[in-house]
């Protein structure tokens, strides 16, 4: 009981330093998530104890960036969850067609795959043109590779499904160049995506956003970033604007539950009501 009390004391300095050092801020991250992640590491790197890692956290940077690309969330694939582009597709976008310019907001976008099939999503509507995607995430690593729009080719196979199952137009093999062991996006696909560093604990919100994307994020928030995050959206968003949440995500019970309507309850897809907040 004692060392768990102790380890637990530990891990909230630990948070705490990062902060502090660093600028990242882990300390509303839902605890039992971050705790396995930072253990994790502590044995990756045959430490002892959480404060060994705080006091080499402080003083080697590369150990950081290590640490920091263990803590956040990197799970992705195209199309994921194919039921909820169904909705984008038939939906969402449709809804968004008569605005001259259309701005779209990835936040925790990771290596990018979610980013891409919305830029397929938009191409095959007629859409990409008028649109700006804008695609961020906490991790500078994740970032440069979503960039770079390079994945491994071993995963082309699930892709292609969920592209196929997703309504998909088109050959989803266009959409790509094979080299090697690895598949490059095509250029034409990242000219109207913007990749930047944002940081959903800390920083403030993109602006004027017509759809808003934010899937399998929240569920590693405790309740009252998930709230302030929640509120970063409904600010961004425009009257009438659109929210995608993950799986196991949702706003009820949210501060701003009210404020929006469900589009789709399976696929958490909501819409910001077209009036005044009371």
């Amino acid at each position: 009981m004692q060392n768990l009390e102790n380890q637990n004391i530990e891990l909230q300095l630990l948070l705490q330093a990062i902060y502090l050092k660093y600028g990242y801020d882990f300390r509303q991250y839902a605890k039992a998530s971050i705790k396995r992640r930072v253990l994790y590491h502590l044995e990756k790197h045959h430490l002892s104890n959480i404060s060994q890692m705080q006091h080499r956290l402080l003083h080697d940077v590369a150990f950081f960036d290590s640490l920091l690309l263990d803590m956040s969330v990197n799970v992705t694939e195209m199309f994921r969850d194919p039921a909820c582009y169904r909705v984008l597709r038939k939906e969402v976008l449709p809804a968004l067609k008569d605005f001259p310019h259309i701005k779209i907001w990835h936040a925790g976008c990771a290596t990018g795959e979610e980013v891409y099939s919305m830029a397929i999503l938009l191409k095959e509507m007629g859409l990409y043109e008028r649109t700006q995607i804008y695609a961020t995430d906490i991790n500078e690593k994740v970032l440069k590779q979503a960039k770079e729009g390079v994945f491994p080719i071993s995963r082309l196979r699930q892709y292609t499904q969920n592209y196929q199952k997703a309504g998909g137009t088109e050959s989803f093999s266009d959409y790509y160049h094979a080299q090697y062991e690895h598949v490059v996006m095509d250029r034409k696909l990242r000219k109207n995506i913007l990749f930047s560093d944002h940081n959903l604990a800390t920083d403030n919100v993109f602006g004027e956003m017509h759809l808003i994307l934010c899937r399998n994020v929240l569920i590693y928030f405790d309740r009252g970033l998930q709230n302030r995050v929640l509120n970063l959206f409904d600010e961004a968003l425009i009257k009438s604007g659109f929210l995608c949440l993950g799986s196991k995500e949702s706003l009820n019970f949210s501060t701003v539950t009210e404020h929006f309507d469900v589009i789709a309850k399976t696929e958490k897809v909501y819409r910001k009501k077209n009036e005044e907040k009371t």
